[in-house]
């Protein structure tokens, strides 16, 4: 894929991951351990999102793209987990 071609997937992609981070929320009532366990998904979908902008910085696209996909994985994890609320939003969530 060329490089024109990779940058806009990774901009679209960056898109989608960033809405999807600012609509979703952690579930009411949910246990101590599952607290800390939606917790654990943010953060880690939040430092897969930072490292895409690391990547890019550095030009490598494909590695901006992977941090994407893995960051937005983990939010689609938690909301198959029901860790967090999706808001009904099939556009941006794999739906339980």
């Amino acid at each position: 894929m060329d490089k024109k071609t990779l940058l806009v997937k990774v901009q679209k992609y960056r898109k989608i991951t960033k809405d999807a981070l600012a609509k979703v929320l952690v579930k009411k009532g949910l246990s101590a351990k599952d607290k800390k366990t939606a917790a654990d998904f943010l953060q880690v979908c939040k430092n897969y999102f930072s490292d895409s902008d690391y990547f890019e910085k550095k030009g490598e696209l494909e590695n901006a793209l992977a941090s994407l996909s893995y960051a937005h994985a983990w939010l689609d994890a938690g909301v198959r987990a029901r860790l967090f609320d999706a808001k009904g939003d099939s556009r941006l969530f794999t739906l339980p």
